[in-house]
């Protein structure tokens, strides 16, 4: 494809919103990881070390701590509702065993809304997307029925965990050496300064 059409072709995503179809057939070319909101691509910024040792640290922890690695993910992205087509992609899954069952053999890494929502999601929170986690995704994820949301916060140096209840999250914030309640997890033994510096 020449400069010309290529182009053309971005114009026209601009311009019309994607559908999901044509965001998973989506190819420019490019290691660019996108979601898909509203319609629309959206580059996901490549995150700190800081934030990738966050999210490796808490997949390893939960191995580590009996679940299974196939119900793990830190690459599987989730479709929510909106106006347009919308997809998202946490930093960490947990998937049920009925969304893992329901992913075998899928062609993509997508949990849509036709299968069963994970357990929990995780978003190490980058700078200037403060936003986007606290109220946008916050809100989506409610919207998917997902028993679990952590944000972790290593700007503002806090973990919030946001429980479902009755089709609203419920939230704690911990902070410091306080040990983070996880309803999945009531066996947890992690501290808010723990996840936060990714070191036991």
């Amino acid at each position: 494809m020449d400069e010309q059409s290529k182009w053309e072709l971005a114009m026209a995503i601009v311009s019309t919103p994607m559908t999901l179809e044509e965001y998973l057939d989506y190819d420019d070319g490019t290691d660019t990881t996108y979601e898909l909101v509203d319609g629309q691509l959206i580059a996901i910024p490549l995150a700190s070390r800081l934030n990738d040792l966050i999210a490796s640290f808490l997949f390893t922890y939960l191995f580590q701590s009996g679940v299974p690695v196939a119900r793990l993910s830190m690459k599987a992205q989730i479709e929510v509702s909106g106006k347009y087509a919308n997809v998202r992609q946490p930093d960490l899954m947990l998937l049920s065993a009925e969304a893992r069952h329901a992913l075998m053999g899928a062609r993509y890494a997508l949990i849509t809304c036709e299968m069963p929502p994970p357990q929990l999601v995780v978003d190490v929170v980058n700078p200037n997307q403060e936003n986007l986690d606290y109220r946008h995704k916050r809100t989506e994820y409610a919207g998917r029925h997902i028993s679990e949301y952590w944000i972790v916060d290593p700007i503002a140096k806090k973990v919030t965990v946001l429980e479902w209840v009755d089709g609203l999250y419920e939230e704690q914030v911990y902070q410091n050496d306080t040990a983070i309640q996880s309803p999945l997890f009531p066996a947890l033994a992690l501290t808010a300064q723990q996840v936060l510096s990714a070191h036991l």
